[in-house]
C-alpha cells in the first residue's frame, strides 16, 4: 500500500516513514504543505497522512481543496491541537481520522490499516477463500489454520491483489504500489514474488487464489 506523508517536523517524519516502511508500506513523504497538495493531486496514495501546521500551506486548506478537488483518498490528520472543536472541525472538513500528538506508532499503524481497508469497502479484519483466510490485522496468511511463511513484500502483494479482488491488477500498478521509488526494480521481480507465493501454496497443499491474466496482470475472484 501507498502512503503519503506530509510532516514539516523532520525528526517526526523521518521517524514516522522508517516505521511505517518497516511495515511494509510505501511512503511519499515531504514537510512543505504546497509540495504535498501537488503530489496529492499527481500521484495515487491509499492514504495521506496530513499534518495541520506546515509551511507555505496548512493541512486544513490542502483538506479542503483536496476534496474540492473530488481527491477522495482516505486522510488522517495530524496535529497538537487536543481541542474537541479542533477536531470537528477537521472532520467536517472532510477529514476520515484524527490523531493528536503525541501517539504511539502501533495507534499510527492500526488506524492507517483501518483506511486502508476502508479505501477498498472492506470493513472486516479478514478475507477468506475456502480454507484460506488473510488476517489484514495480523499481516498472516493460513490454510486451514496452517500460517504460510511469505515474506513480508510476499504478504503485501497478495494483500493488495486479495483486497481488489475481481479487478485485474497490473503488473505496473503491483510495482508502484509495493514497491519504493528508490528500489532497483529487476523486471521479473512481480513475478517471482508471486511464483514464490504460488510455491508456498502448493507446499500446504492448497493452489494459490492469484491467477495470471497475460498480458493484463493477476486476479483473485471474489469469495
Amino acid at each position: 500500500m501507498k502512503l503519503l506523508l506530509v510532516e514539516d517536523s523532520k525528526r517526526l517524519r523521518d521517524s514516522l516513514a522508517l516505521g511505517l516502511r518497516k511495515s511494509g508500506y510505501v511512503v511519499d513523504l515531504t514537510g512543505d504543505g504546497a509540495e504535498g497538495y501537488w503530489m496529492a493531486t499527481h500521484e495515487q496514495y491509499d492514504v495521506i497522512v496530513l499534518d495541520i501546521m506546515l509551511p507555505n500551506m496548512d493541512g486544513l486548506s490542502i483538506l479542503t481543496q483536496l476534496r474540492e478537488k473530488q481527491v477522495n483518498t482516505c486522510i488522517l490528520m495530524l496535529t497538537a491541537r487536543d481541542k474537541v472543536e479542533n477536531r470537528v472541525e477537521g472532520l467536517s472538513k472532510g477529514a476520515d481520522d484524527y490523531l493528536v500528538k503525541p501517539f504511539a506508532m502501533d495507534e499510527l499503524l492500526a488506524r492507517i490499516d483501518a483506511l486502508c481497508r476502508r479505501s477498498y469497502n472492506i470493513r472486516a479484519s479478514h478475507i477468506k477463500w475456502g480454507p484460506v483466510t488473510l488476517d489484514l490485522s495480523k499481516r498472516t496468511v493460513s490454510v486451514n489454520e496452517a500460517e504460510l511463511a511469505l515474506k513480508p513484500r510476499e504478504y503485501r502483494i497478495l494483500e493488495y491483489i486479495a483486497m481488489r479482488s475481481g479487478e485485474i491488477v497490473s503488473k505496473s500498478d503491483i510495482e508502484s504500489r509495493i514497491y519504493d521509488d528508490n528500489a532497483e526494480l529487476r523486471s521479473n521481480v512481480v513475478e517471482s514474488a508471486i511464483s514464490s507465493i504460488r510455491r508456498k501454496f502448493d507446499a500446504v497443499g492448497h493452489p494459490c487464489p492469484i491467477e495470471t491474466r497475460r498480458g493484463l496482470g493477476y486476479l483473485i475472484e471474489k469469495a
